[in-house]
């Protein structure tokens, strides 16, 4: 069951680029849904242990692998990968336009499901790099100076963090004589103290913090999300950058660097700044898009933050916080897809009113925001809340008033974002617009329901399936 989830973007890359072109650009959305549900329903079978036998596995030798992490990973990309193509298929132009985009996210799922299946820090990185490459082009999808400037932003930090990672690995390999995640992981923890190691260590996770869009590595973030179409921002926002540098960092964290003091310092320091920074820089920005990237780096902040702490439930509340904010950050993108398509504008000060006229997105808006500042009993309140009892449990009283005050700071931006769009007085040039489309209303409904079904049933979700995550945990 595990081969397919690469083999078959693949194949459908092969066979979508054969001849009888104007048929195939009409079939592409409809295979990336169908592969987006057949993922969705694959994870369900795996969790159960109704995989199957992966007979494909027989003939490729990548070394794959799939515990609890993986599942959720491999969950939050089938349904953010879904809501993306329903949102492309609403706002992009044309069958040709929609063809070349669905491509791009062909290779970003292979990329994406490679990175969280692998086993050793070589083929990590080169799947990592596959995403990196379907993003820097769907950022820059429309070819417009905005694109442009956020697509070479991304590719600069991308490539300094490329090279910065195949350091890593290759002092690891000297050192270590192998790079599967096993092997490194006890050379680590046999060699501690050494320098050579710890610089190894300390250039591979500021790679996967440049990556992950974290402070002071974030200035690329939100250039990147506010440049790129529409569904290509949801898909980056909601999954790519937390595959490539988030999954990344609580794979090697816990699987290879683990219980190392040093580390543990960083990450906590990182991400209590990335809280912060992202959640006061949100509040002075005018545009949609921009806010909602500063706000992805003040919630990513908080996984960071989590990490650091290290702690079994601590691990279990970044995974949580982890999957949440692929949901209710892609929901918020969705969002602002349907006010850029209906309005033409992602500029709040041109904006207010919609919700009357968009009463499906200011619902589904609400929701999504409500979840994101950590109100109960969304999904998105229990996720910080684990990661701030971990944290007190641990004794960091200061990171944990961190967390607890920055979620105030993130209701207060986004209750202004809120009202700045949806409340108030219908905006000059407004009076003709109506609610989007299907395709990004049905996103957004999905996106909602997940939201407030995740938050309704953690007690019996935190039993059965959160405290179970913390198995792949050494």
């Amino acid at each position: 069951m595990l081969s397919p989830l690469l083999l078959l973007p693949l194949l459908a890359i092969m066979i979508l680029n054969l001849p009888f072109r104007s048929l195939m650009q009409k079939l592409a959305v409809l295979v990336g849904i169908g592969l987006s549900l057949w993922q969705i329903v694959a994870v369900i079978l795996l969790a159960k242990g109704q995989g199957g036998t992966d007979i494909w596995g027989r003939y490729f030798t990548l070394g794959l692998s799939c515990d609890n992490l993986t599942l959720v990973l491999l969950m939050s990309i089938g349904i953010v990968t879904l809501t993306t193509i329903l949102v492309g298929w609403q706002t992009l132009g044309n069958d040709k336009q929609r063809f070349g985009f669905m491509n791009l996210v062909f290779v970003a799922m292979i990329g994406m499901n490679g990175t969280v299946m692998l086993t050793d820090l070589f083929s990590l990185y080169i799947f990592i790099e596959v995403t990196a490459v379907a993003s820097f082009i769907l950022i820059a999808f429309q070819r417009d100076t905005n694109a442009l400037e956020g697509a070479f932003k991304y590719i600069i930090l991308s490539a300094t963090a490329t090279v910065m990672m195949l350091l890593s690995i290759s002092i690891i390999l000297l050192v270590v004589g192998d790079t599967s995640f096993e092997a490194a992981g006890s050379a680590v923890q046999q060699s501690q103290g050494n320098p050579l190691v710890m610089a190894a260590i300390g250039i591979f996770i500021c790679g996967l913090l440049i990556k992950g869009g974290v402070v002071p590595f974030h200035g690329w973030l939100p250039a990147a999300y506010s440049a790129a179409p529409a569904a290509a921002s949801v898909l980056l926002a909601g999954i790519a950058t937390k595959t490539s540098g988030i999954y990344a960092l609580i794979r090697l964290t816990t699987s290879v660097f683990a219980n190392n003091e040093s580390v543990n310092h960083i990450l906590l320091l990182a991400g209590a700044i990335s809280i912060l920074v992202g959640a006061f820089a949100a509040m002075g920005q005018s545009d949609f898009k921009k806010m909602l990237a500063y706000s992805s780096i003040s919630q990513v902040g908080y996984i960071i933050l989590a990490l650091g702490c290290g702690t079994n439930l601590a691990i279990i509340g970044a995974v949580f916080h982890l999957f949440n904010h692929s949901i209710f950050k892609s929901l918020l993108f969705v969002n602002s897809a349907a006010v850029e398509t209906q309005s033409g504008t992602t500029d709040m000060n041109k904006l207010g009113g919609l919700g009357t006229k968009m009463p499906v997105t200011n619902a589904t808006s609400m929701i999504a925001f409500l979840s994101t500042a950590g109100v109960p009993p969304l999904a998105g309140f229990w996720s910080k809340l684990i990661i701030v009892i971990a944290l007190w449990q641990n004794g960091l009283h200061t990171y944990a008033t961190i967390a607890v005050l920055a979620s105030v700071l993130t209701l207060a931006y986004l209750l202004l974002m809120q009202r700045k769009v949806f409340f108030g007085k219908l905006a000059d040039g407004l009076t003709g617009v109506k609610e989007a489309g299907w395709g990004i209303t049905l996103s957004a409904a999905i996106l909602a329901v997940i939201t407030v079904g995740v938050g309704v049933t953690f007690p019996w979700l935190f039993n059965s399936v959160l405290t179970p995550i913390s198995s792949f945990l050494k």
